[in-house]
């Protein structure tokens, strides 16, 4: 019964794998975007944290103390997006329990 219960709870666990490697895959390729200064930095990132494009407005390259600080913030928004987007469909598949990615 017991080892019954074991294959049963392995089983599971494949599942549970396949399906969080199916997620990964579909966080990849979606995409999020964040802007900051008005939208004179955007950055584009996947939900895997991979900056894919960051685009400057050329009128924000007259202050390169100022760019400095748009780019960071555009680039941590659209990080942080993705990653809340990727937490929300991996608590999905797993009903909220932290998981190792390497399962």
């Amino acid at each position: 019964m017991i080892k019954g219960g074991l294959g049963g709870l392995l089983k599971q666990a494949q599942v549970m794998k396949k399906k969080l490697a199916q997620v990964q895959e579909k966080m990849e390729a979606e995409v999020v975007e964040a802007a900051s200064g008005d939208g004179l930095v955007r950055v584009t990132a996947n939900c895997r944290q991979q900056i894919r494009s960051i685009t400057i407005a050329p009128e924000a390259l007259e202050d390169p103390g100022m760019l400095e600080d748009l780019v960071l913030t555009a680039v941590n928004r659209a990080l942080t997006e993705g990653r809340e987007r990727n937490e929300k469909e991996v608590a999905r598949i797993t009903g909220g329990i932290d998981f190792p990615m390497g399962l």
